[in-house]
Formats: C-alpha cells, sequence, structure tokens
C-alpha cells in the first residue's frame, strides 16, 4: 500500500474476537534500524516496522510487525493477540 500523510485512513484494532475501527491521519510507515531494536521493549513478538499516527484524540506510536501488505491495506501484529488493520478511507 502506498502511503500519503496527507489522506485519511481507516484503522481498525483487533484483539481476539473485538474489533474498534476508527480514522487516523497522517500516517507514516518505516523499518525499524538495528541500533532501535535493543531499545524496544520485549512484547511477544519482534516488531519490524515504525508506525506513526493520529487518530483525533493523540499522536500514537507503535511497533510492529507487518504480517500482510496489499495495495488496499496493511496488517500490523503488536502483541500475540493484537493487531492494527490500516486501509485507505473510501467514504
Amino acid at each position: 500500500m502506498v502511503i500519503s500523510p496527507n489522506k485519511f485512513y481507516w484503522i481498525i484494532l483487533k484483539v481476539k474476537d473485538w474489533e474498534k475501527p476508527g480514522r487516523c491521519t497522517h500516517l507514516s510507515i518505516r523499518e525499524i534500524k538495528e541500533e532501535e531494536k535493543e531499545l524496544i521493549p520485549d512484547t511477544g513478538i519482534e516488531p519490524t516496522h515504525v508506525i506513526n499516527f493520529f487518530d483525533f484524540e493523540a499522536r500514537r506510536q507503535i511497533f510492529g510487525r507487518l504480517i500482510e501488505e496489499t495495495e488496499k491495506r496493511m496488517v500490523f501484529q503488536i502483541s500475540p493477540d493484537k493487531y492494527y488493520v490500516f486501509r485507505e478511507f473510501e467514504g
């Protein structure tokens, strides 16, 4: 998925069978640098990316493992049973 900081995105938080949809702006995603890996607390997974966004409450920064990427969506695993799904906002 191609990220544009000027677009809105759907963000869906999934924890087991529970989901919370929302919107976010100023989405940016980058790979974690080798020197940063030792500074990240253990969450039960080995994160591969840093995700930054605004969700209308506050600026968020999360560390996650990229598990799926298509033209329209990206899925990151944040902990063993917690996922964030980002999709392009279409009305």
